[in-house]
């Protein structure tokens, strides 16, 4: 990867930081070449001070570090894009960003990562690890069941009742998915590509 740090007086390059997630810009800190060779060979993201004029590992002191998973340089290259999930609060404010916004994860991706926690739990006490516990036909005969009832629910008045049923059906779905070692980003693939070969077709 070759950056362009001459275009900048001190040599150093803007290196914006985004959640891969939830795509929110968490901040924004400089990088010399130093500090990008560290954070590609460490794989945490380190910037340059230019107040104390040394290297330094977000979240060194707190714990909350930022654990790279791409570089992108701009099209001039030098400017840089780094993906990074945060440990914990980005802001030394103690906000999840240095913007002020939240940066929670879209709920339906939050609510996978409840399902793969609750495969080892115990039966006793979570519905999700019955449903594991029993196998992947009964989590296919619970899709084929919830279906069925929000279909029915479709066709009666009670919107909130048909709503219930659709919540069903999409959480039996991903508990089924993640049986089958998938997620919904893979579901999600799939339309994207229907969607493009579509639009390929009306051209």
């Amino acid at each position: 990867m070759t950056i362009d740090y001459s275009k900048h007086p001190d040599q150093l390059v803007p290196a914006v930081v985004q959640d891969p997630r939830t795509r929110r810009v968490l901040m924004l800190g400089y990088m010399n070449e130093a500090a990008l060779e560290k954070t590609r060979s460490s794989g945490l993201v380190t910037f340059y001070s230019r107040s104390r004029n040394c290297l330094w590992t977000k979240g060194e002191t707190s714990g909350n570090l930022l654990y790279v998973r791409e570089i992108l340089p701009d099209c001039d290259r030098d400017t840089l894009l780094i993906l990074a999930e945060p440990a914990g609060p980005v802001c030394h404010t103690g906000t999840d960003t240095c913007f002020g916004q939240e940066n929670n994860p879209p709920f339906l991706s939050f609510l996978e990562e409840v399902i793969e926690n609750r495969r080892g739990a115990s039966p006793e006490t979570s519905y999700t690890a019955k449903l594991f516990g029993k196998g992947r036909a009964r989590i296919a005969q619970k899709v084929v069941e919830e279906a069925g009832e929000l279909a029915i629910e479709a066709m009666s008045e009670n919107h909130d009742l048909f709503l219930e049923e659709a919540a069903d059906l999409i959480y039996h779905v991903l508990v089924l998915l993640a049986d089958k070692a998938s997620c919904l980003d893979d579901v999600l693939d799939v339309l994207r590509k229907r969607h493009k070969q579509g639009h390929s077709r009306r051209q």
